[in-house]
């Protein structure tokens, strides 16, 4: 948000912050917060990129197409380690992922 619309809103009254304010993260809960959207959306650009359907990544989880789904969703379900396995799973190296997580 650019600072004139900030100041437009909290002149009115409006409280203007982030998504970790509001709910109250620490900076360690945002942080890995972030980190989990950006496997996530890693997960699936990788899976289309090799074109690979939500299904046949299943396959080769042991999963289901709704498990992949949801991983891709950001479900708050889906564990780190199972994102890291699916990427893993679709050949990412480990030079991928530490610019995932950097």
């Amino acid at each position: 948000m650019d600072n004139k619309k900030k100041k437009k809103l909290e002149a009115k009254g409006w409280t203007v912050g982030s998504a970790a304010d509001f709910l109250e993260l620490s900076p360690e809960e945002a942080r890995f917060i972030e980190l989990k959207l950006a496997l996530r959306e890693s997960l699936k650009t990788e899976r289309l990129r090799k074109g690979v359907t939500q299904t046949e990544l299943a396959k080769m989880l042991g999963s289901s197409q709704s498990r992949v789904a949801k991983m891709e969703a950001g479900d708050p379900s889906v564990t780190v380690d199972l994102l890291l396995k699916a990427l893993l799973t679709l050949g990412i190296t480990k030079k991928q992922l530490s610019k995932i997580i950097a």
